[in-house]
């Protein structure tokens, strides 16, 4: 992903929603040469005073997206709003019938089927689009995922991510996405169980006290991420990242610019790596800009995007049937047992069959 800017006119730019998502759009555009910000709508009047301060008055800004789309038509829309309003938003963009590539914020919806859809209408319309995750625009992280491909580690095994503070939705969205990217192969099964006794709320959303989910890819890769409000990890992280293949592992902190190299034959080194100049989202619209003028189309990043969104949804629905989830999520799934307890002793009632026999 370059972040060399051109020399050609720049291309405009609008950001529905001003909260921190938007903010980072409007950042970005500002300080990118290939963009003109030229309108941001948010429902906040308060919003829009901040970023009319932030942009010296020199933005349109409107309390209706319709409103924007309609009188300040703009080559590219960054959805930055909640996760439900991004396909009305998307389908708004498109239909106004002006735009040239858009930026749609993680995660792409609140359902698999919205993000889907989302996706679907971008490439039906070849447009281009970009979300931001933050670790695709960030040097570390890209530079395992090669050393990953190249086979540095030898065959990979498993992932394991242990995120304190955070959990499946708000942060697994960054972690799955990753490891799609670092696989490179569709997820098939998906299991999680999670504890609910803090009643923990973030962000808006009902979250889990600690859980542990397992994910695991068609090529036999597996993920195993423990997230929770106060899990016990070593050192200080949003993510402590274990990469683990046959020939060695990496251990990595997410969004910190080194990571810790163990392969057989070679000394342990902790590899330092120096970080992008400009941030994530700015990465992320350059890369966006460099599709729209030369028609080539990347989707690499939304479809690991798609994929963690169904991964997050898998993993809760396997802990409310307290069965394991089979992706893509729409087809027969287990029965839940409901009256088979693990543990107790069998009576020989109830059918079931014997494991030896396996």
């Amino acid at each position: 992903m370059a972040t060399d800017s051109t020399s050609i006119v720049p291309l405009t730019a609008a950001v529905v929603g001003a909260g921190a998502g938007g903010t980072l759009s409007i950042d970005a555009l500002m300080a990118s040469e290939s963009y003109t910000l030229i309108a941001v709508a948010d429902l906040s009047e308060a919003s829009l005073a901040a970023v009319s301060e932030r942009t010296g008055g020199g933005v349109a800004t409107y309390t209706s997206y319709e409103e924007m789309l309609r009188e300040s038509p703009a080559d590219v829309v960054c959805v930055s709003t909640y996760a439900p309003s991004h396909l009305q938003f998307t389908r708004a963009a498109v239909e106004a019938g002006a735009v040239l590539g858009m930026l749609v914020e993680k995660p792409l919806g609140d359902t698999t089927a919205a993000g889907r859809s989302i996706l679907a209408l971008l490439k039906k319309h070849n447009l281009p689009v970009v979300v931001p995750h933050g670790l695709m625009a960030q040097r570390a992280a890209l530079e395992i995922i090669e050393r990953v491909h190249s086979g540095d580690l030898g065959e990979l095994r498993l992932v394991e991510m242990e995120s304190p503070g955070w959990d499946i939705i708000n942060a697994g969205i960054h972690w799955f996405q990753f490891f799609g990217a670092l696989v490179q192969s569709p997820v098939e099964m998906v299991l999680s169980t999670a504890d609910t006794s803090t009643r923990t709320f973030r962000d808006g959303m009902q979250v889990e006290t600690e859980a542990i989910t397992l994910a695991r890819a068609a090529n036999g890769v597996r993920i195993l991420l423990n997230t929770g409000d106060a899990i016990p990890v070593p050192v200080d992280t949003v993510c402590l990242i274990r990469i683990i293949g046959t020939h060695g592992y990496i251990e990595f902190r997410a969004f910190e610019s080194s990571y810790l190299l163990v392969v057989s034959g070679q000394d342990r080194a902790v590899v330092e790596v120096e970080p992008f100049a400009v941030s994530g989202h700015e990465r992320h619209l350059e890369h966006l800009a460099e599709q729209i003028r030369s028609g080539e189309r990347d989707y690499a990043i939304p479809d690991t995007s798609l994929q963690a969104l169904e991964i997050v949804e898998a993993a809760y629905l396997s802990n409310r049937t307290g069965t394991s989830v089979v992706l893509p999520l729409g087809g027969p799934q287990p029965d839940p047992g409901a009256d088979w307890d693990p543990g107790s002793p069998y009576a020989g009632l109830g059918g079931g069959r014997n494991g030896r026999d396996l």
